[in-house]
């Protein structure tokens, strides 16, 4: 007997409309491949616009680092007798600042190339610190009069130095400071600049500092604390922020106009002194990788609508729309008395699978809501005029048609809500099982088969 011989049992014909359903999984596949490819070939087009301009950037200091002398004890044999030398080495002392306040504001913009576009930004950053010398300095194995004061480094990170804006602007104790390159903080990779400084004045009095510059960056903003107290007021004109790092704001307010955000940080919270030693002056306590994302706050400027994650997530639901649009030309033909054959199947899951690609190609240049609406349109009508010729009626057509569009509406919802996807996806399935299993209940799946044993 032929496969696709319409005297089939309804068990057969069931086990036809599964495998053609399992068949279609292999394009469906080759969708989520495609999606995947796509969206490495947007961040690479992005990396490519953004270039020179400044990658995501990290922001800390300003830093002191003020060499001092010390005695080094050695060990030695010599002439088989254990002997003891010592000698007189720089080391360098890293103070962070009593308290530190800055307000950055973010200007966003959008770089666009041909249908790829990356946020960027220039922040400018202004802000003030103070420094004190520590009453407790003994502690830390330095005496006060072994400090080279006048030899002192003021250091301020930023990750990635291509950023950085013409003129920053530094004073100290009421003189402005001539910049150099580079000596950033661990915390930037060594990213930044840095100034000589005479910091004899430290030694009686609180020392403070203002400083001004801008950055320019794309993606995202953080700031690495290191002062007893940081105070961070952080704005801009982007109205969807995504708050990280290992301390969020501790107020608040994202409109349709941008946001505001005020952090508040002290350094029992980063779990670090105001004063480290060290032999090249970076601290001891200063984290890498994951603990040194822990240990910073920050902001993402991310596009409202990413269409790589939200196809994705819409090939995910395809075997639904295959297996409720199969199950109805299945009851049309068990039920009904139409016949449809393999080849039919296979045509119609072939049209629900391009709905994805469609829907991929068209979001890509007008948006995931346009292109939603005319990939589903153009399905719709393709499936409804295409059910016309196989069912035999423009009525049961019409139903495939209503069927299909009730499903991207409700993969649209799913897709918009995504914390209640589950439960709504759960809960079509249970009522289309339940519409199945009713109207199959006085079906007898080995029908054909029985009439053949007989004979």
């Amino acid at each position: 007997m032929s496969i696709i011989s319409p005297n089939r049992s309804p068990s057969v014909k069931l086990a036809l409309a599964i495998v053609i359903g399992l068949v279609l999984s292999v394009p469906l596949f080759s969708v989520w491949l495609m999606v995947y490819d796509r969206e490495h070939q947007s961040a690479q087009a992005k990396a490519s616009i953004a270039e020179g301009w400044g990658g995501p950037q990290t922001l800390a200091g300003p830093l002191l680092v003020i060499p001092y002398r010390t005695q080094v004890t050695e060990n030695a044999v010599e002439n088989g007798k254990a002997v003891v030398h010592t000698r007189e080495v720089w080391q360098r002392l890293t103070l962070s600042p009593e308290t530190v306040s800055l307000a950055t504001d973010m200007r966003p913009d959008l770089r666009k190339r041909s249908i790829y576009e990356v946020v960027v930004y220039e922040a400018a950053v202004r802000g003030k610190a103070r420094f004190a010398m520590p009453a407790d300095l003994s502690r830390f194995g330095v005496a006060a009069g072994d400090l080279a004061l006048d030899r002192a480094e003021l250091h301020f990170g930023v990750s990635d130095a291509r950023g950085l804006g013409p003129n920053p602007t530094i004073v100290a104790g009421g003189q402005a400071l001539r910049l150099q390159p580079g000596g950033g903080t661990a915390a930037t990779g060594g990213g930044g600049f840095f100034s000589w400084i005479d910091a004899r004045s430290l030694a009686t009095t609180p020392m403070p500092v203002n400083f001004a510059y801008v950055v320019r960056g794309n993606g995202s903003l953080s700031l690495a604390p290191d002062a007893g107290e940081t105070l961070w007021q952080l704005r801009s004109t982007w109205s969807s922020p995504s708050f990280q790092g290992g301390f969020l704001p501790a107020d608040r307010y994202v409109g349709d106009h941008g946001f505001d955000a005020r952090y508040r940080i002290g350094n029992l919270a980063l779990g670090r002194s105001l004063v480290s030693t060290s032999a090249s002056g970076e601290r001891k306590d200063d984290p890498a990788g994951a603990d040194a994302a822990s240990r910073q706050a920050g902001v993402s400027l991310i596009q409202p609508v990413d269409v790589y994650s939200q196809v994705n997530r819409a090939a995910k639901y395809g075997f639904l729309f295959i297996g409720f649009t199969f199950t109805a030309f299945l009851l049309f033909d068990l039920i009904g008395g139409v016949r449809v054959s393999g080849v039919e199947y296979l045509l119609v899951g072939a049209a629900l699978v391009l709905f994805f690609v469609l829907l991929l190609a068209f979001a890509e240049v007008i948006g995931f809501t346009p292109a939603y609406l005319v990939a589903a349109g153009a399905i719709v009508g393709l499936e409804t005029a295409y059910s016309a010729a196989v069912l035999g009626s423009w009525r049961r057509a019409t139903f495939i048609g209503a069927l299909l569009g009730a499903l991207y509406v409700i993969l649209y919802v799913l897709l918009s809500l995504e914390a209640f996807s589950l439960l709504i996806g759960s809960l079509m399935l249970f009522a289309a099982l339940a519409a199945v299993m009713y109207l199959t209940r006085n079906l007898n799946w080995g029908a054909k088969a029985e009439v053949e044993a007989q004979a």
